[in-house]
């Protein structure tokens, strides 16, 4: 047994802090991957498809369920895009609709388009 190599206590505070620190980083790569991905989304392609879904799962995942694998569908940039909204979400400070101006009339038009 290789006792050379044992696994550290995980420390969930000291990963809060580190993770509170990167939030400001993370909520503006985010609004900004938010803001390039809504008008692909709006548009009529099946990389809109792709993105109008996605950004409807993270709104409201159980009526409008998202398969991850469709992500592979993207260009890198969009992929990395949705990466970083996803992370914009993953503690989410307010919805993502809202980090937009009329957040509630675009995702009502993504509903409508891609739903």
């Amino acid at each position: 047994m290789d006792t050379s190599r044992q696994q550290q206590p995980i420390n969930w505070f000291r990963q809060l802090q580190e993770f509170e620190a990167k939030r400001p980083a993370i909520r503006k790569a985010g609004i900004e991957a938010l803001t390039r991905l809504v008008p692909v989304a709006l548009r009529s392609t099946g990389q809109s498809a792709v993105i109008g879904r996605f950004l409807l799962g993270l709104y409201n995942g159980p009526d409008y369920s998202f398969v991850l694998t469709d992500l592979r569908g993207l260009d890198t940039t969009l992929f990395d895009d949705c990466l970083a909204v996803l992370q914009l979400d993953y503690s989410p400070e307010q919805e993502v609709h809202t980090y937009l101006p009329d957040g509630d009339a675009i995702w009502a038009e993504l509903i409508r388009k891609w739903a």
